[in-house]
């Protein structure tokens, strides 16, 4: 397990490594990394090898991608190095499968760019970076655009890019094998509801459906998806009926067999909404799970789909569940773990 935190300090811990005993759900700690300011989202290379973070987020003036090889063997995580991300508070990264490309969203300026990735896991500089301008109906939250996610379609050909600044999910056709991969789709957007405040994005294993959570509304609207298009068809609130307004909604997974949908909420809420997934892609609600801290900002489902793991950055928790498979639904297992500022989590087997 790797996490990266909101820790706005170099000197202390920023990224963390940490061993998931499969069978008790407990948690141990195998080393960390200090000398990096606010490594607050983390991806990892399809091999396992290179972990590369967000960092600087939040930091006024400042925007950068890090890179950092991962041995299993020795448990070991080392730094490669850093690049400039060309704007402010970088939120989400994604690595294509071949190893050789990485995309970024930047939050505040609204905008994206594009790194060649070297063998050696070394981030090049930036050769594209598309910088988005518009807003939305709320002139608190959207007064400009702010792109919260960059997420490639299951066959690394599109890439998507919610925009909560715009209430758009913006798409690019992604050419690997280009010097500059990345250009405007044929559709160059899908419009969400005004004031939604589209955020993260997933792909249902099968390739014909994603989902999209929206921020501000507290809603997931659902999408057919065929060659770089997405199609709405249903929109579900992802929370209880006695929470009317200020929703946070924030992250939004699917399990591996693809029957079940878990979105988190933040704000009052703190909580996990779980839906089944039909046949034909709808959403059921099935309940909700106190994630049992404050701030759900971001949580993942490792591979075999036994376990959900929820970071917290406000109380500083990192709260693992059991899944059960039938049902969808989760149970706390293990204890706490604190990590100060803890924000987004990444799991692999190796």
């Amino acid at each position: 397990m790797f996490f990266g935190s909101f820790n706005h300090n170099k000197e202390t811990e920023g990224i963390y490594v940490y061993e998931l005993d499969t069978l008790k759900g407990k948690l141990s700690k195998i080393t960390s990394v200090t000398g990096i300011l606010n490594p607050s989202f983390l991806t990892l290379s399809q091999d396992g090898k290179y972990i590369f973070a967000c960092t600087e987020s939040k930091t006024k003036n400042a925007g950068s991608v890090s890179s950092f090889e991962f041995d299993p063997g020795k448990k070991s995580l080392s730094f490669i190095n850093s690049q400039k991300t060309g704007g402010e508070n970088p939120v989400y990264l994604a690595a294509h499968k071949n190893g050789k490309w990485l995309i970024n969203g930047n939050y505040t300026e609204g905008s994206v760019s594009v790194y060649p990735i070297s063998e050696n896991g070394m981030i090049q500089p930036g050769i594209q970076n598309f910088q988005f301008s518009e807003g939305s109906v709320n002139p608190g939250r959207q007064d400009r655009a702010h792109i919260h996610s960059t997420v490639f379609s299951p066959d690394f050909k599109y890439v998507f890019l919610p925009d909560l600044g715009a209430d758009k999910i913006r798409a690019y056709q992604f050419e690997a094998d280009k010097k500059e991969p990345l250009t405007e789709a044929e559709k160059p957007f899908t419009p969400t509801s005004l004031g939604s405040g589209p955020r993260h994005f997933a792909f249902h294993p099968n390739g014909k459906f994603a989902y999209c959570i929206e921020e501000m509304d507290g809603a997931v609207s659902v999408y057919r998806y065929d060659n770089g298009k997405l199609d709405p068809f249903q929109r579900i609130n992802t929370h209880p009926d006695q929470f009317k307004d200020n929703f946070e909604s924030s992250d939004v997974h699917i399990s591996p067999d693809g029957r079940y949908l878990y979105a988190s909420n933040r704000g009052n809420e703190n909580n996990i909404g779980i839906f089944s997934i039909s046949d034909d892609g709808t959403l059921k609600t099935l309940g909700y799970q106190s994630t049992k801290g404050k701030h759900p900002r971001t949580f993942t489902i490792d591979s075999t789909g036994r376990f959900l793991i929820v970071t917290h950055p406000v109380s500083g928790t990192v709260v693992v569940f059991k899944r059960n498979a039938e049902t969808g639904l989760l149970k706390k297992v293990g204890r706490k773990l604190k990590l100060n500022g803890v924000s987004t989590v990444q799991v692999r087997k190796y």
